[in-house]
């Protein structure tokens, strides 16, 4: 697989290709970024380490060398401030990003090329590419929670002082303020979470607090996120390289599950080769059914303000 990073000179874009590379799955990556020269500079920087690394071909290159990817990623964006929400974004970074699906779409890209959105507000941006793109809507998906799944998944097994690969919880809906907490199926190495001594109510509003209040804490405190969403990225990444159909909290177009209809969010989703397989509904309780749904409005609210 052949993978262009847009944004890859870049915190996000940076720390992600060096995900990949470690990952020794995808053959080619390419960074991209209007500022050439850092681009050049994290390239040269990967390249040095190729012979401890994998196999891989990595590269700075323009959208002419783009053209014939597997899979556009794209990180490019204006940095969120410490005290601004993910949505309040959109007004900073729609622009750029209308015109970055432009250069994508005149590029002469292939039609069964994949397109993966990191850059915030994701789900809004999804949205954007899914109808911007021409491509099927089953070609383009975002990262969505699959940041906050991590952060909660690993603050829960701070908390519990347990392995974090053992806990499993997911966040689903908006990645931003709306995002919802799924506790009905938290899980530690199968044992339901809600069921385990400490598990209060106490102590899931305070977990899920911290988790909501991640990126601005991290961003307060050495100015963004990269290292956890490059790993996030790379879950992402591996399932559509090796058609792992994987059942991950990413932001498609949602057709339907959970009563949503026509807009991007993260629903449970199985993703292949082809990309969104399939959207899985599994049973909420209703207080996260509710969340969900209430989610998904607060999104077609500012998609519509978007759109006019």
């Amino acid at each position: 697989m052949k993978v262009t990073i847009i944004g890859g000179g870049g915190r996000v874009g940076s720390c992600a290709a060096f995900a990949l590379q470690c990952g020794g799955i995808v053959r080619e990556i390419q960074l991209l970024d209007a500022a050439a020269a850092s681009a050049e500079g994290e390239a040269l920087d990967l390249l040095h380490g190729a012979a401890f690394a994998a196999d891989q071909r990595i590269y700075a290159g323009d959208y002419a060398r783009a053209a014939d990817s597997d899979l556009f990623l794209i990180t490019a964006g204006l940095r969120r401030k410490p005290d601004e929400s993910r949505l309040d974004l959109i007004n900073r970074n729609v622009v750029l990003f209308t015109q970055i699906l432009e250069s994508i779409r005149t590029a002469g890209v292939r039609r069964d090329c994949l397109v993966f959105v990191v850059s915030n507000p994701v789900d809004i941006l999804t949205q954007l590419a899914v109808n911007r793109l021409g491509l099927p809507s089953s070609q383009v998906l975002g990262l969505g929670t699959m940041l906050d799944t991590a952060r909660f998944s690993s603050l829960i097994a701070e908390e519990l002082k347990a392995a974090p690969t053992q806990v499993k919880a997911l966040i689903l809906g908006e990645h931003g303020d709306s995002m919802v907490p799924i506790w009905s199926s938290a899980a530690l190495n199968g044992l339901p979470l809600s069921g385990l001594p400490g598990c209060t109510a106490a102590f899931q509003n305070a977990v899920f607090e911290r988790t909501k209040g991640s990126g601005a804490e991290v961003i307060q405190r050495k100015g963004g996120a990269g290292w956890a969403v490059a790993i996030a990225i790379r879950d992402v990444v591996h399932a559509l390289a090796l058609n792992q159909e994987r059942l991950l909290p990413v932001s498609s177009l949602v057709r339907g599950a959970y009563g949503l209809q026509n807009i991007c969010l993260s629903v449970p989703t199985v993703v292949g080769r082809g990309g969104v397989v399939r959207q899985v509904e599994i049973k909420l309780w209703p207080k996260e059914l509710q969340g969900l749904q209430q989610s998904a409005r607060a999104l077609q609210e500012t998609l519509a303000k978007v759109a006019g």
